[in-house]
């Protein structure tokens, strides 16, 4: 049996604006009913990529595909998609009621038909009361689930939503990403979401395609992108991460040998490319263990703690090593307090071999479902 078609494909679409390359020759397929986040800085590309989807952009090149079928040329009520935009664009004058069923009674659907569809959202979104309110009657969430419901009220095969958590105060904000990712699970609807913000990224989706300068930099599970970032860009972009030059001085048995900052660390043998001698590593801060005492086997470096600060759950350490380069290293404050550790001290640090990661350089990768 042939495999199904992805619920959206790109295929090789690029953009440009008079000079200014906003997308270049990107690929990307989303698997129906996945929650997949277009994650990048400003300007990188991810809001021209979903309005391509929409159908609100042409793509200059390259092709967009939704089940299989092209529909590059076809305008934006001819898609099977809906849209929240980040300012929610709520008809003011009607009230919650109206403004769900607007999209129903565009596509002509009969009364009884419309109002229990209504009812189904309404209870979808927990908004059960507020039926007869106007938009500036309700709160900034209150409104972004009326934008939800109404866009997902006819059923779309897919659902773009650009920014729409944005507006928010950060409490709600953080209360909302867990509304929604609970509500993509509960309704199955292929979701697309745009956003800056790299902990809300991590928090809802499936699968991120991290965007940057127009192209794909990589795009795989939170825990892929995180653990395993492909490029200097991608490991600095999510989280916190020490990004060094390795230089590659031999092997031993399953391991290759780097000298990183004038330290010598092992890397896994598979993970260093054969005939390499330079790379970029990468190195997030909580996958360095310091302790007062040199690890058992006489592996470890030692380090003075230049900078301490506190963070709630954990301390954040600014390490400076013998030759004078600078590591971040994060450390639960459970950890600390068995073995406290303070600005001025001299620690040993040790990392796995699996902990550090080797970079390539950037480029744009082809987002295929797998």
């Amino acid at each position: 049996m042939s495999a199904p078609s992805p619920a959206v494909e790109l295929r090789h679409v690029s953009k440009r604006f008079g000079a200014v390359a906003a997308v270049e020759g990107v690929s990307l397929a989303v698997r129906a009913g996945e929650f997949l986040t277009l994650l990048g800085p400003s300007g990188c590309g991810k809001t021209t990529l979903l309005r391509m989807i929409a159908g609100f952009e042409i793509p200059d090149a390259g092709a967009v595909l939704l089940g299989g079928a092209d529909v590059t040329a076809l305008p934006p009520h001819r898609r099977d998609v809906n849209q929240v935009f980040q300012s929610y664009a709520l008809f003011p004058h009607l009230n919650v009621r109206e403004n769900i069923a607007f999209g129903l009674r565009m596509q002509r659907r009969a009364a009884k038909e419309i109002a229990a569809r209504v009812g189904e959202m309404v209870a979808l979104v927990a908004l059960e009361g507020c039926e007869e309110r106007k938009p500036h009657q309700l709160s900034g969430g209150q409104r972004q689930r009326v934008a939800l419901a109404r866009a997902l009220a006819p059923r779309p095969a897919v659902l773009l939503l650009d920014e729409p958590l944005s507006a928010l105060d950060a409490r709600l904000r953080q209360t909302m990403q867990l509304e929604l990712k609970r509500l993509q699970r509960q309704v199955g609807t292929t979701f697309v979401f745009v956003t800056h913000d790299q902990e809300e990224a991590l928090t809802i989706s499936d699968r991120i395609a991290l965007v940057n300068r127009g192209r794909i930099e990589q795009i795989g599970t939170t825990q892929e992108i995180y653990h395993k970032p492909a490029t200097a860009f991608a490991a600095e972009f999510i989280g916190q991460a020490n990004v060094m030059e390795a230089e590659w001085v031999g092997n031993e048995p399953g391991f290759a040998r780097l000298r990183v900052a004038g330290i010598e660390l092992r890397v896994a043998a598979e993970a260093w490319p054969a005939g390499v001698t330079r790379a970029r590593v990468s190195i997030r801060p909580e996958k360095i263990h310091l302790g007062k005492t040199r690890p058992l086997g006489g592996s470890g470096f030692e380090v003075r703690v230049d900078e301490e600060i506190f963070k709630g759950a954990t301390d954040r350490f600014g390490l400076v090593t013998a030759s004078g380069a600078r590591l971040i290293a994060m450390v639960a404050n459970e950890s600390a307090l068995r073995e406290a550790i303070h600005a001025g001290d001299r620690v040993w640090c040790a990392v796995h071999a699996d902990d550090i990661v080797v970079l390539r350089e950037s480029g744009n990768e082809r987002g295929q479902p797998a």
